[in-house]
């Protein structure tokens, strides 16, 4: 039977290959191109959850490593690759920073002891339980955002073609879908005078 440990453990391994699904079958562009008013980026999600791994399950708990300062002089360095880096580059990242956290994950108990540092006096204080839980809830969050970026560059959706969670639709049915959602946005946008307060 399972313990909670394989069990936090297990849903972190999942959110992290759905993550790395989103890259599958885009070239270097695709996967570099800033995609949001901020920049987000496929590549640089990536390159964010492996270096959030390695603080969270490897500095929290005394086992840092090399990248620990990995362009830390540079702003929001961890949520692009540079020109210097390669997508297989960050893919190497992400792979050692995931193995990194494993090992932590392995050999320590759930009630384990560590110190975040960047979360304050009052927060610092956590174990292993609490950390693995705010991780899979922070990379459940950046594999949401990928699936958005991803659905906008070519239309993707899901976590594989296939996905049962998706619905079987052709082109034109999507298009009639999202025209009735539109429909029902404007008539819930109405105001006091009849207008739509939406574009």
């Amino acid at each position: 039977m399972d313990t909670q440990r394989d069990i936090l453990h297990g849903y972190l391994a999942a959110r992290r290959e759905n993550l790395l699904a989103k890259l599958h079958g885009l070239d270097d562009y695709a996967v570099r191109r800033p995609l949001t008013p901020t920049g987000t980026n496929l590549l640089g999600l990536v390159k964010h959850v492996a270096l959030v791994q390695l603080g969270y399950l490897g500095l929290v708990f005394g086992r840092p490593t090399a990248f620990d300062e990995v362009g830390m002089d540079i702003p929001d360095a961890d949520l692009w690759a540079g020109p210097e880096e390669s997508r297989a580059d960050i893919l190497e990242l992400f792979r050692f920073s995931s193995e990194h956290a494993d090992t932590t994950v392995r050999e320590l108990p759930l009630d384990a002891r560590g110190r975040v540092p960047w979360w304050g006096p009052e927060r610092a204080d956590v174990s292993l339980g609490q950390i693995l839980v705010h991780l899979v809830a922070e990379v459940a969050r950046h594999v949401g955002q990928a699936d958005i970026l991803r659905e906008g560059l070519d239309g993707a959706v899901g976590d594989s073609p296939g996905d049962a969670n998706i619905t079987d639709r052709t082109p034109a049915e999507w298009a009639e879908h999202v025209a009735l959602l539109e429909a029902v946005a404007r008539a819930a946008g109405q105001g006091a005078s009849g207008s739509p307060t939406g574009p």
